[in-house]
C-alpha cells in the first residue's frame, strides 16, 4: 500500500517529493522497492532519483541498503521559522543555565510520540548523554518527554503508553506507573528520571508555557540529584518562564 494517497505529478519536483514523502513516523527505513511502492513511482525513476536525493544529502542509505531521510533535510527544516524562533529565543536562557550549572542543556518539542532535540549544550561532567540535536528519544524515557508527554492531548499519551518500550532496567515501562508520575509533573511543574535512558545519568526538565499551551521543554541531565535537585529545578523554571515570555510576546507582537 502506498504511503501517498494522490498520484504523484509528472514533473522531476513532485516526483521527488513524493519519494521524500513517502517517509513517517512508522516507515522510517524504506528499501528502494518500498519507496517506489509507497511513492507510486516506478523503480528505474526511484532508483534515479533516490541516487540523486541521496547524492545530495536529502536521503541517507544504511549499512544494510535501506534508505532513511538525510541529515541535510534536517539542518533545513532547522530553518522553519517555527524552530529557528525558537531556538534563537531560547538560547541566551541556555547559556545562562549553562553557566550556572555545567550540565548538559537541551531544549525540546514533542513530535509525535518522540521527544525531539531542537538544541543542546554538552556539560563539562562525563555524564552519559545519548541526545544529539535533531535526534529522537522516546517521551517515556526522558525528562523533557515527560514534561512534554504530561501535557499532550489524550489520543498522543494513549499512543506513547500503548508502546513504552525498555531502554535501561530503569525505564518504567507499566503504564499504570507512568500515569502516575505524569499526573506529578502536571502538579510540581518538572519532571525528572534517573538512569531511564543511560545508566549514570539523571535527568530534570519543566514545561515552557505559550500562554496556557506548553510548546516545549527545558532540561539538565546530571550525574545524580543529590541535594540539587530544587536548585536545578529553580534555574530552569526561571529560563522557561523567560523563553516563555518572549515566545508570547512574539505572537502578540
Amino acid at each position: 500500500m502506498a504511503g501517498n494517497t494522490s498520484t504523484p505529478g509528472t514533473s522531476v519536483t513532485s516526483r521527488a517529493l513524493a519519494i521524500v514523502g513517502a517517509f513517517d513516523e512508522q516507515h522510517r527505513r524504506l528499501t528502494l522497492t518500498d519507496l517506489a511502492e509507497r511513492a507510486g513511482l516506478p523503480v528505474p525513476t526511484t532508483h534515479r532519483l533516490v541516487g540523486e536525493l541521496t547524492a545530495w544529502g536529502a536521503l541517507a542509505r544504511t549499512p544494510s541498503g535501506e534508505y532513511v531521510v538525510g541529515r541535510r533535510l534536517w539542518d533545513i527544516g532547522l530553518l522553519a521559522p517555527v524552530q529557528t524562533g525558537l531556538r534563537q529565543l531560547a538560547s541566551p536562557f541556555l547559556h545562562d543555565i549553562y553557566g550556572a550549572t555545567l550540565a548538559t542543556v537541551h531544549l525540546a518539542v514533542r513530535d509525535g510520540i518522540e521527544v525531539l532535540y531542537l538544541d543542546r549544550l554538552a556539560g563539562h561532567t562525563s555524564v552519559p548523554v545519548v541526545s544529539t540535536i535533531g535526534s529522537r528519544l522516546p517521551l517515556h524515557a526522558t525528562g523533557v518527554g515527560k514534561v512534554l508527554l504530561a501535557h499532550a492531548p489524550p489520543d498522543v499519551q494513549a499512543a506513547a503508553l500503548a508502546s513504552l518500550v525498555r531502554v535501561t532496567p530503569y525505564t518504567v515501562t507499566q503504564p499504570g506507573l507512568l500515569r502516575r508520575q505524569l499526573a506529578r509533573v502536571v502538579r510540581d511543574g518538572y519532571a525528572t528520571t534517573v538512569e531511564e535512558m543511560s545508566l549514570g545519568a539523571c535527568s530534570v526538565a519543566v514545561p515552557i508555557h505559550r500562554g496556557d499551551d506548553v510548546v516545549a521543554a527545558l532540561g539538565l541531565v546530571v550525574p545524580s540529584f543529590k541535594k540539587d535537585r530544587p536548585r536545578l529545578v529553580a534555574a530552569l523554571q526561571v529560563a522557561a518562564r523567560g523563553v516563555g515570555r518572549l515566545i508570547s510576546q512574539g505572537q502578540n507582537g
